[in-house]
């Protein structure tokens, strides 16, 4: 049974009320989540663009089919974990405090990256040790993401969550952008900075967190939901493993949709997650609490949120591909150097983001979240439609300006969209709550990643073999091997393209030194696999950046059903009184109901 959380002779300090804590209490609670949540986002990207020095750096070639694997999950792992685990973590936050489980989250996370960058070994030895503790990782991100936003509102006035909610949003969002640049800058100079870069911020966060911040929330003790947790977790593992792996080739197949394994996965997940909704309907204390989804606001905007983040997430996979495989070649940058300067491109859309956040934050606190997440849809979609129209081969001022407006679009969303949800939520719950708005948005980023680098391949894979056949029989290449390799899956070209690497000498092989120096040149030169891929990659941005198109326009039309003020959590959910009350409403002012605080 639900009950308030008492104090104990175990308890060895006790927690002031939120006014007990002054008013500066709440810019703590903010300047800590926003560092945590920075950080975790931070190292959800920051391998992207650092992949080809680790690699190196490991001595373990990704392009090799039996490498592939450690490829992907290295990209993804952390999302995956974060993604099953947000939910569990945010109920327990509600159960044992938020605080005490943010602190948690914050001490393993700086625990992993310590071992992460002290990796010593080689081969697939230190692949699987980097994916194991990227896992531990993300089991300390999802601590940290599914308890910031709950904490935020419980610290803060209902009138003000909104500029809290979009600063700490900012962090999540720009994290994700600001770790391809840290990646980048870093991974050049000793790839086991990437690593290092988080610890001495853990540490900081962790001894910071645990002096300063207190669970002012309703606390509420309940039965673990083991089976919904099992079943939730198992479900959504299969799904999103079977995503990662329909995008490898099987057989003679471009891609393994149809493939025993993937479908298994893909099939045996839905059914678990089906059994988990049932589930849901029928115990005392779920995991998923899906009476919540009876608010409009909060249905709405987790569909409006789950779309802008399958946009959001293909978008970031496309520009690296773009900019690291075809224009910086293109334009003389050596293939060592691009992905430093593919940060630096995309800049501009973390200044737009930066810019209009915050603010979108504060207006929606007076005027309403509504037309901001929804004009903030509309803008990214113009985007996406502004992208395709550009040339592969673009001029990099109006691209720059495409960027910066997308950013600017993504900001208006998402500090709007975040208050909305949060507010919506009953105090007793905006742990779970935030965990599943935070699982909508990680599971999101995953399957953008499975369907764009589909329906990339899908694009890629109508032209790309007659333009590499064509390509290499021109510079003396005999037609019988060109024709052979312009079979190979189109994955790996794509993944090439992903790393920054120029394939032509590995797909070539010993065929290269027989062929006359100047071809050899040009074959293996920066400017001939990017002009090779262009026009395949343009159907391919095409069709990607039409389904991101579709995705927004969803998000759109969701977002114009949020924000009634019935949807608002009670007033008495307000920070501004956070005791228990009786059934008559009144505040007992009896010791034991004074909350303490748990040391963690």
């Amino acid at each position: 049974m639900t009950r308030t959380t008492r104090s104990s002779d175990s308890d060895r300090t006790r927690i002031r009320t939120a006014a007990e804590l002054g008013p500066r209490y709440k810019w703590v609670a903010l300047s800590n989540t926003t560092l945590g949540m920075l950080i975790a986002t931070i190292n959800s990207s920051i391998v992207l663009i650092a992949l080809p020095d680790i690699f190196k750096g490991i001595n373990l070639n990704p392009l090799e089919p039996q490498n592939t694997s450690y490829l992907l999950w290295m990209m993804m792992g952390f999302l995956v974990v974060t993604a099953v685990l947000v939910v569990s973590f945010g109920r327990l936050g509600d159960m044992f405090g938020r605080a005490r489980m943010y602190n948690m989250g914050f001490a393993v996370f700086t625990v992993s990256s310590i071992f992460l960058a002290i990796t010593w070994f080689d081969g697939e030895a230190a692949a699987i040790w980097l994916i194991a503790w990227r896992v531990v990782q993300g089991i300390g991100g999802a601590f940290l993401m599914a308890n910031s936003s709950a904490i935020l509102a419980d610290a803060f006035p209902s009138d003000q969550r909104g500029l809290a909610l979009g600063i700490n949003g900012v962090a999540a969002i720009a994290g994700s952008f600001l770790g391809l640049l840290v990646g980048g800058l870093l991974a050049p100079i000793n790839w086991h900075l990437v690593f290092l870069v988080s610890v001495p911020f853990g540490v900081i966060g962790t001894i910071w967190a645990y002096i300063k911040l207190h669970d002012t929330g309703i606390r509420q003790r309940a039965r673990m939901d083991w089976w919904g947790n099992a079943t939730f977790a198992v479900g959504l593992v299969a799904v999103l493993v079977g995503i990662t792996y329909g995008i490898q080739p099987y057989g003679s197949a471009n891609m393994g949709w149809l493939s025993p394994k993937v479908l298994s996965c893909l099939i045996g997940g839905v059914v678990l997650l089906t059994i988990f909704c049932v589930i849901e309907t029928r115990v005392d204390n779920p995991l998923f609490n899906l009476s919540l989804f009876r608010n409009r606001s909060f249905l709405f905007g987790n569909i409006a949120n789950f779309m802008a983040s399958i946009g959001r997430g293909g978008l970031q996979f496309i520009l690296i591909i773009w900019l690291q495989g075809i224009w910086l070649p293109q334009h003389g940058y050596d293939y060592t150097r691009t992905p430093l300067w593919a940060a630096i491109y995309m800049v501009p859309i973390t200044i737009g983001f930066l810019l209009s956040a915050p603010v979108s934050g504060v207006l929606s606190d007076r005027f309403g979240s509504k037309w901001f997440t929804t004009v903030g849809m509309l803008m990214t979609a113009g985007t996406f439609v502004a992208l395709i129209a550009l040339p592969v081969d673009f001029t990099y001022w109006a691209f720059a300006v495409v960027l910066f407006v997308n950013g600017v679009g993504m900001g208006l969303f998402t500090s709007p969209n975040r208050a909305v949800v949060v507010n919506s939520l009953p105090a007793s719950a905006r742990g779970s709550g935030s965990g599943m708005m935070a699982t909508f948005q990680n599971s999101a980023m995953v399957l953008s990643i499975g369907l764009f680098f589909s329906l990339m391949i899908v694009g890629l894979s109508e032209h790309l073999p007659d333009a590499m056949s064509t390509g290499l029989t021109a510079h003396e290449v005999p037609a019988a091997d060109a024709d052979q390799i312009s079979q190979l899956p189109t994955v790996a070209i794509l993944f090439a393209a992903f790393l920054g690497y120029n394939p032509i000498k590995q797909l070539v092989g010993e065929h290269l030194s027989t062929l006359p120096v100047d071809d050899q040149n040009t074959l293996v030169g920066l400017k001939f696999f990017p002009h090779l891929i262009s026009d395949p990659f343009a159907d391919g941005l095409a069709a990607t950046f039409t389904f991101a198109i579709v995705c927004c326009l969803i998000g759109a039309v969701a977002s114009l059903f949020t924000g009634r003020k019935s949807d608002a959590a009670p007033v008495d959910d307000d920070v501004t009184d956070r005791s228990p009350r009786s059934a008559a409403g009144q505040v007992p002012d009896r010791p034991e109901n004074l909350r303490v605080r748990q040391p963690l």
